[in-house]
């Protein structure tokens, strides 16, 4: 019988612990992009949110996005990152 562990990580919007597969994986790349990465297998460093848009906004407005990805947000691509999000929810 196996004892199947399963991968938990925490919004880093409203800083809930959730399955890794229900969480949307936004991750910073090698060469300085931001991207969202539907299947979480991209390289560079990542961050975990929950697919919807308050959590989104919390984490823009706390800082807390741009400090999980060592890397300060442009407007741009905070809209670009809003409008992603909302195809996702």
């Amino acid at each position: 019988m196996r004892n199947n562990k399963i991968p938990m990580r925490s919004c880093v919007g409203c800083r809930e612990k959730k399955e890794k597969k229900d969480l949307l994986r936004i991750v910073r790349t090698p060469d300085m992009e931001i991207k969202i990465d539907p299947k979480g297998k991209a390289p560079g460093r990542g961050a975990y949110l929950c697919k919807k848009e308050e959590c989104l906004h919390k984490a823009i407005k706390n800082k807390n996005l741009s400090r999980a990805l060592e890397m300060e947000l442009s407007d741009d691509l905070i809209v670009e990152l809003n409008n992603q999000v909302l195809k996702h929810e």
